[in-house]
């Protein structure tokens, strides 16, 4: 075929395209909803802004100036109504995930995150979720002390440099060994080497940056991720580092099923790592629970379980050094805590929960910051539905921001946009149940984040040893503006530069 016949034929195509997407929208019954012009014809609008890592900030400004539903995509509804999230997340609710998900599995497979089988799913999640019960969870609280122990130590050698510290990179460190040490029985080594070990992070970065813009186009996932699998196999970079120690790892566990781990291998407390709880599972029921599902319950560990934390950790150290008040209140409960003897060195998850200001300050900071930036999609079902008072034809996909959601005046007040841990302390019974049902940084309904008890018990326990033993300050050429972010679906601070010392009258224990 000559030149000018493809161009021809491309030109056609784009064409014939563009009319159908004119057609369509002419004939919508959701025509009139307003948004960006170019969202009306084509995603590209949507992936252009999830590939700047500012469609958070976007969507705000979309329904601040549009209102409660906004168009950000030809079949694509942001809906900033919050009484929208009992209608689409509610208990029973039959929206299903969106076609985004698809993207995060290999063609023809899924995990818990991407399965958009609400039934499978449901079925699926009973087989893990008692390894992430709170209950189950504070079993390793001796783990997570010898990774703090571990931060502790990095941050003290590091702040005789005077130089500042990129915290969020050392946040990230922190999540990785404790998520690894919770989910393998042992710690990946980044608190001990202080940098990306076998490019894992890197790795984790690219695919979840790649999956967030390929979801929007799942035609296009469906031919390219089988290419990049046969041109990239799973053997090299970050990502087969990953996939080469999980595999190590329950092989080990394979072999001694029942044998429990303990710190740095010594004599103190010893539990199960989920690897092996999730090996029984298998053996129990290997037709159901297949040595597949072990894997990708690990690796979803991995991927989410890191990020996620690190952020919401940065956020909270952000915000408190943002407004030096509250971290001197902060600090006051603390050390009042301590002096009493009612915080240990390492304090216990049990002791962080009478830490109500810590509590205030862990909230409000993942209300202001929530890790997930991209609206959570769901699918009209069979029937349509009638949300924010417009009826959706089945079939159209319908999103919650949580960044949305979050910032509601009519929720949180007309300071929404302001960090107030007292919000969550001083509110009146009925705010304070109104806020407690709109805050939800890690999803709602059947389908929120299922490491989330893993999440708070890793911030628990940290930020008082951080608060109590260190002093933190933003560099002068920094400290008077806002921090940069970048991310697809995961909103990371670009840089997160704190000058940090070991504090100097710290209250003893």
């Amino acid at each position: 075929m000559s030149s000018p016949t493809i161009v021809t034929a491309l030109v056609g195509l784009c064409s014939a395209v563009a009319v159908a997407s004119l057609v369509e929208d002419l004939l919508s019954p959701l025509r009139s909803v307003r948004g960006p012009w170019l969202a009306r014809f084509s995603s590209a609008w949507f992936a252009f802004k999830t590939w700047q890592g500012s469609f958070h900030n976007v969507n705000l400004d979309l329904h601040r100036q549009y209102g409660q539903i906004v168009r950000y995509g030809p079949n694509r509804y942001s809906i900033g109504d919050v009484e929208a999230v009992k209608t689409i997340f509610g208990l029973g609710s039959k929206f299903p995930k969106s076609t985004w998900y698809i993207a995060w599995s290999d063609p023809g497979e899924h995990n818990t995150f991407s399965d958009r089988s609400m039934k499978r799913h449901a079925q699926e999640r009973k087989w893990v979720q008692a390894s992430y019960a709170m209950s189950s969870l504070v079993h390793y609280e001796a783990f997570v002390d010898n990774c703090i122990n571990l931060l502790k130590e990095r941050l003290q050698e590091i702040s005789s440099s005077s130089k500042p510290v990129e915290m969020c990179h050392w946040f990230r460190c922190y999540a990785f060994d404790v998520i690894a040490v919770i989910t393998y029985g042992k710690r990946l080594g980044f608190l001990d080497r202080g940098e990306d070990v076998g490019s894992m992070m890197a790795a984790i970065d690219g695919v979840i940056d790649y999956n967030s813009i390929t979801g929007i186009f799942p035609t296009m996932n469906r031919l390219v991720a089988p290419l990049i699998k046969l041109l990239s196999p799973g053997a090299g970079g970050g990502r087969g580092s990953l996939t080469k120690f999980t595999k190590a790892r329950t092989l080990e566990a394979s072999a001694n099923p029942e044998e429990p781990m303990s710190v740095d291998g010594g004599d103190g407390p010893q539990a199960l790592p989920q690897l092996s709880k999730f090996l029984a599972k298998h053996a129990a029921d290997p037709d159901n629970f297949t040595s597949d599902h072990v894997d990708q319950q690990c690796l979803v560990n991995i991927a989410a379980g890191s990020d996620t934390t690190s952020i919401s950790l940065s956020a909270t150290l952000y915000y408190l050094l943002k407004r030096p008040a509250a971290m001197a209140k902060l600090r006051a409960e603390i050390d009042d805590a301590t002096a009493r003897g009612e915080l240990d060195e390492n304090p216990t998850f049990k002791q962080s929960l009478k830490l109500p200001y810590l509590q205030a300050v862990i909230k409000e900071a993942l209300r202001m910051h929530p890790a997930t930036g991209l609206p959570i999609e769901r699918e009209v079902p069979e029937g349509g539905a009638t949300i924010a008072g417009r009826y959706f034809p089945q079939g159209t996909i319908v999103a919650v921001s949580l960044w949305v959601v979050h910032r509601d005046r009519s929720v949180f007040g007309e300071d929404a946009d302001e960090f107030k841990p007292e919000r969550w302390l001083e509110s009146d019974a009925e705010t304070m149940s109104l806020m407690n049902r709109f805050w939800m940084p890690f999803g709602t309904g059947s389908r929120s984040c299922i490491g989330k008890n893993i999440a708070m018990l890793e911030m628990s326990k940290l930020m008082p040893v951080l608060v109590r033993d260190f002093d933190f300050s933003l560099p002068e050429d920094s400290s008077a503006k806002e921090w940069d972010t970048q991310g697809c679906i995961f909103i990371r601070p670009a840089s997160f530069d704190v000058l940090v010392q070991p504090r100097r009258k710290k209250v003893e224990i």
